[in-house]
């Protein structure tokens, strides 16, 4: 408990959270000021007719704020200690959590969530958090000096299967085994001017900004942080449409053991150009978003996560299948050139 006291304004303000109205409260108050008293006495106190001091008084006692004394003559109503009214408050709130959690449906916010980010120590958080919320992917793009700020949360990543893009910038060259990036992204690309730093996960969080930001010697710079797949997405795509293409690779993890089924398109992607390049056939299992099934043999690998580039076009990412009716391809979610939008994808060696 505390011996603060708070003005009336404010005491009527908590009240009317608790659901109290301007009459109810006016009420409580003249009763606790008066200790035991008639219900005449309330009536004039709080200027409330005697009927509706009746009327409240017993909507009171229900919360167990009062005791109504309606065997004397006349009625008086009596204030219980203010603190064993909270608790009885308190009590019934809690009472009724159990089942608000059980009702309760948290979804994600239906509207874009933009803050701006004006501090170092701010867009680092931000920064850190991102990797370490990732459940599917993280791309990161940072300058060469704020790798060490980030380095713990991506080796976490790692260790719980995300898969991690990694752009150094202002560095032209790095030592992929000093700095243990085997261990920290799947690929790692460097680039000597300086660029834009930027993280995206899941392609439903991103943040992009000035690298300036991030050495906290550019007090006017800022970073944009969003939760919103629409706009999450045009920072992958200025990702990998405009900076990965422009830098040098540097590290590509090796291929990982299959048979394994991706809940990522992405990921599936990428482990089936590393075994590819490596010489292996493999097959592909897709469960697509339209319902069938698509099942056959690897024939092409659409990319440019790793070099060399398979790609047609800018940002074009999928799997070709050869299936009983001929070769098919394969997008990831919100594709729309590719015949198939994949869902899951199960990659394993051809049986020879």
């Amino acid at each position: 408990m505390t011996d603060e006291q708070i003005d009336d304004g404010t005491l009527r303000d908590e009240l009317n959270v608790f659901g109290f109205s301007d009459t109810e409260i006016d009420t409580y108050l003249a009763i606790l000021e008066q200790g035991e008293t008639t219900v005449r006495t309330v009536a004039e106190a709080a200027d409330v007719t005697q009927r509706a001091v009746y009327n409240i008084a017993e909507r009171l006692q229900d919360r167990g704020l009062v005791r109504v004394n309606d065997h004397a003559s006349p009625t008086t109503i009596r204030a219980l200690p203010p603190e064993e009214a909270i608790d009885a408050l308190s009590n019934r709130l809690e009472s009724i959590t159990p089942t608000l959690e059980n009702r309760f449906n948290e979804t994600e916010p239906k509207t874009p969530e933009i803050q701006i980010i004006k501090a170092r120590e701010t867009a680092v958080k931000r920064l850190r958090r991102g990797i370490s919320e990732a459940d599917h992917e993280v791309l990161v793009a940072v300058p060469g000096h704020s790798y060490e700020d980030i380095e713990p949360e991506l080796r976490d990543a790692v260790d719980r299967g995300v898969l991690v893009f990694l752009l150094v910038g202002g560095m032209a060259d790095i030592d992929a085994d000093e700095l243990g990036l085997d261990e920290t992204a799947a690929v790692v690309r460097s680039w000597s001017e300086s660029l834009p730093f930027m993280y995206a996960a899941d392609d439903e969080a991103a943040m992009i900004g000035h690298s300036g930001i991030l050495s906290g010697t550019h007090v006017d710079k800022e970073a944009v942080t969003v939760t919103q797949d629409n706009l999450a997405g045009a920072i992958v795509g200025l990702y990998f449409g405009a900076y990965w293409p422009a830098a040098t690779e540097v590290h590509v993890r090796e291929p990982g053991d299959l048979p394994r089924t991706f809940d990522w398109f992405r990921h599936s992607v990428l482990e089936a150009v590393l075994h590819r390049r490596e010489g292996a056939e493999l097959e592909a299992v897709v469960r697509t978003d339209e319902g069938p099934e698509v099942a056959g043999r690897v024939s092409q690998v659409r990319q440019a996560f790793v070099e060399p580039a398979t790609n047609d076009y800018t940002l074009e990412t999928s799997l070709y299948v050869e299936t009983d009716a001929g070769e098919v391809s394969i997008g990831g979610p919100g594709s729309f050139i590719e015949e198939y939008e994949g869902q899951t994808v199960t990659l394993q060696p051809v049986e020879e």
